[in-house]
């Protein structure tokens, strides 16, 4: 093994709390937006594209009104994120300090382009990472993504550590195996190596 693709949300970090409050700013804002997003409306969404996460928050409005608002949300989170950052999970830094050691480290996440700059951005952890991917940049799924950020960087053995059942099918179908990170937000079906905290990856490869 020569690399680590990384998950973001409910794997390196929480970002709920920032972007709960920053979507429902925008959504009281909107002449056409209703009530607020709450935390729990976001877990719900997690591991999904941005056109699931607006049909399933935003069934109120059709369908192009949907991915309008989902788009000035996200324009809005990224402003937020940058000046409010999200919750790391414990240990984090070191754990990406260890591993980047011995490993070339990556992201693939789906969000929208500028999600991952702005958990850069904050936290100051970019230089742990060599690359990243998603589809607000590619128009792929999660998958697709993977294998185009191995191809890209001539990677010939690796594992994707993610938390939902999206992110064991993307791993499944980019032919990598798939570390769950039973902390997150998701209960995927299958996975070939289980952690409880993100120091348990030292335990595992290194």
């Amino acid at each position: 093994m020569d690399s680590i693709i990384f998950d973001l949300d409910g794997t390196l970090w929480d970002s709920r709390k920032t972007v709960s409050k920053s979507w429902s700013k925008v959504v009281q804002e909107v002449k056409y937006g209703q009530g607020e997003v709450t935390e729990d409306d976001l877990k719900k969404t997690m591991g999904l594209q941005i056109k699931d996460i607006a049909a399933r928050l935003f069934d109120y409005l059709d369908e192009a009104k949907q991915m309008e608002l989902i788009l000035i949300c996200c324009d809005r989170e990224q402003v937020d994120l940058k000046r409010e950052g999200g919750v790391l999970y414990p240990e984090l830094e070191e754990v990406l300090q260890k591993l980047s050691s011995r490993y070339r480290l990556f992201i693939v996440s789906n969000c929208q382009e500028g999600y991952i700059e702005s958990f850069y951005s904050y936290h100051g952890l970019e230089r742990y990472f060599l690359d990243f991917e998603n589809p607000g940049r590619t128009g792929l799924t999660k998958g697709e993504n993977i294998k185009l950020l191995m191809e890209r960087n001539n990677i010939s053995a690796a594992v994707y550590v993610g938390d939902t059942q999206g992110d064991c099918d993307a791993a499944k179908f980019a032919g990598v195996p798939f570390v769950f990170a039973n902390y997150g937000f998701g209960n995927p079906d299958s996975y070939d190596y289980l952690i409880d905290k993100p120091f348990d990856l030292v335990d595992l490869f290194l």
